[in-house]
């Protein structure tokens, strides 16, 4: 998976990342079994990049992200998180 620079820190991420608002409104009920194989697919993958808000689902997202942190060794590479503040 190509890596792109994030910043000026030298936080490198994904060139390719996973949008979650679709894990927990917009396209239907949330399928929490589905959205977590999506993520764990994902990081397996080379994804690094995840994207969601805490307006989607009122912190669903940000739940179900952290399962997966409790559930995987982060080993050398780790998964950056982009959230937007509430408008």
């Amino acid at each position: 998976m190509q890596q792109r620079k994030l910043g000026s820190q030298g936080l490198a991420v994904s060139a390719l990342g996973l949008g979650c608002m679709g894990m927990s409104q917009a396209y239907g009920p949330g399928d929490d079994a589905e959205s977590e194989a999506t993520l764990h697919r994902a990081l397996d993958l080379g994804v690094t990049l995840i994207d969601t808000a805490i307006s989607y689902g009122a912190g669903h997202n940000e739940r179900l992200i952290g399962r997966l942190g409790e559930e995987r060794d982060p080993g050398p590479a780790s998964a950056g998180l982009v959230t937007r503040p509430r408008p």
